[in-house]
């Protein structure tokens, strides 16, 4: 069966093109009746990013839940990692974000949990879509027994402690000049407020939220106003989260850039001096960088790749032992710790070792030179252009030429009529070279 609803996290899509209150509150409905095991009293906990839309979808979703007899708590604006870890320790049989994550205010969307913080599986994502396009009011509860619906205080607090203890409880970030950007989004309450318990001089930005700004030339999908404050404030590092802080983007004392490949190194050859790494490995993604694995290779660190997605990094970190893992991105998941990716953790992490090492962010952050990368981009209109002689034979030519000096990835977008090419090497003017002939060939097939 295709997807007609989930995509790679959850469902997502224009607030009122594809994601409607008919539609949320058939999500509701459906994944109430999925998850409604045994005969205890069920319940799930909705939690969302302040995008305008939530108000819309978040009502829509508690008439789906309590139609068929579900309970449901409300936590209102809280981290996704914050909603799975709320799900799993207030023994909720679901749990719900309501977010596009790094997307702007036109956008949301409707991730899902199960009972222990994870993300669904893609067969029980399938069970839902198949109630989706059913008509459920014969399976409706009868009116006894509709759920009740009410607001839970106090979350906030249990998600800055949780944050707090996973660092080691004598640590202390006093003396370090903070900037944090929340992207006006999930995080604009909590991250702040847990830097400042943790001793740390915290400048605020991104935390005045109107139901617009979420994202907007804010958080981890754009940095430049995080740098401009760090240089202003003459702050010892910056942090950008995005709109449900799942993600998390740095900036060393002079505004540059740490994408999450530094940032996976950085924590990866901490742990391991530290013996937490469950294995000598960490998981990663095709598209992080040839410099980090080999950065990791050196240090007696195996660079296990999947394919895009922060779901697939988790599914292969669960599967084989792993306890770290992340995207370039800046998705970092530490199973230790969470259950799926947390952006404000994940920077804690970094925090502890910059001060346990004491030395200037620009150092502890860059650990290795990433490799040239190019990314071009190849519409077709139909067909299969990778199935063509001629691109096979360009493709393997280049991969000839950049063997042992880099790699090629080439891949079809899932969501769109696009191929990928992506080369990286040591010689950024041969990478472009392949790169150009690869697209010059499927540009031909794609033409024919």
């Amino acid at each position: 069966m295709s997807r007609k609803y989930f995509g790679t996290d959850g469902i997502r899509g224009r607030a009122n093109g594809l994601i409607t209150p008919e539609l949320a509150l058939k999500v509701g409905q459906a994944a109430g009746l999925v998850f409604q095991r045994g005969e205890h009293r069920h319940r799930v906990v909705i939690g969302k990013d302040t995008r305008l839309s939530g108000y819309m979808i978040e009502n829509a979703m508690v008439a789906g839940f309590t139609s068929v007899g579900m309970d449901v708590l409300l936590v209102g604006p809280m981290p996704t990692p914050a909603v799975a870890m709320l799900t799993k320790s207030m023994r909720a049989d679901l749990g719900v974000m309501i977010s596009a994550s790094h997307n702007l205010f036109e956008d949301n969307g409707i991730k899902l949990f199960g009972p222990l913080g994870y993300k669904l599986s893609d067969d029980v994502e399938k069970q839902i879509e198949e109630l989706l396009d059913e008509n459920l009011d014969k399976r409706l509860s009868q009116s006894a027994s509709l759920g009740r619906a009410r607001r839970i205080d106090g979350v906030h607090d249990r998600y800055i402690e949780f944050a707090k203890r996973t660092l080691p409880r004598n640590l202390s970030l006093d003396g370090l000049r903070v900037v944090i950007d929340c992207a006006h989004g999930a995080a604009y309450k909590v991250a702040p407020e847990a830097l400042w318990e943790l001793g740390a001089d915290v400048i605020s930005i991104g935390v005045e939220p109107d139901g617009f700004n979420i994202n907007k030339e804010c958080g981890s999908t754009a940095p430049e106003a995080l740098s401009r404050k760090v240089r202003e404030m003459r702050a010892d590092i910056g942090i950008a989260l995005d709109g449900d802080a799942d993600r998390l983007i740095m900036v060393d004392e002079r505004g540059h850039l740490v994408d999450g490949d530094q940032l996976l190194a950085v924590i990866a050859q901490s742990w391991k001096e530290d013996g937490r790494l469950a294995k000598p490995g960490i998981v990663s993604t095709v598209m992080s960088n040839l410099g980090l694995e080999r950065f990791l290779k050196a240090q007696g660190i195996d660079l296990i790749r999947t394919a895009v997605g922060d779901r697939y990094v988790l599914e292969q970190m669960l599967q084989h032992g792993y306890n770290v893992g992340g995207e370039p991105s800046g998705h970092i998941i530490m199973s230790d710790h969470a259950t799926t990716g947390d952006g404000f953790v994940a920077a804690l992490q970094v925090l502890a070792v910059v001060t346990k090492l004491g030395r200037p962010v620009s150092e502890v952050c860059h650990l290795f030179d990433p490799l040239p990368q190019i990314l071009k981009n190849v519409r077709y209109r139909s067909g299969k252009p990778l199935d063509d002689a001629e691109v096979k034979s360009t493709i393997a030519a280049g991969e000839q030429r950049l063997n042992g000096h880099g790699r090629l990835l080439i891949r079809p977008s899932g969501t769109e009529p696009v191929i990928r090419v992506m080369g990286e090497g040591d010689d950024r003017v041969m990478v472009e070279e392949v790169v150009d002939s690869i697209v010059d060939a499927l540009g031909h097939a794609a033409a024919a």
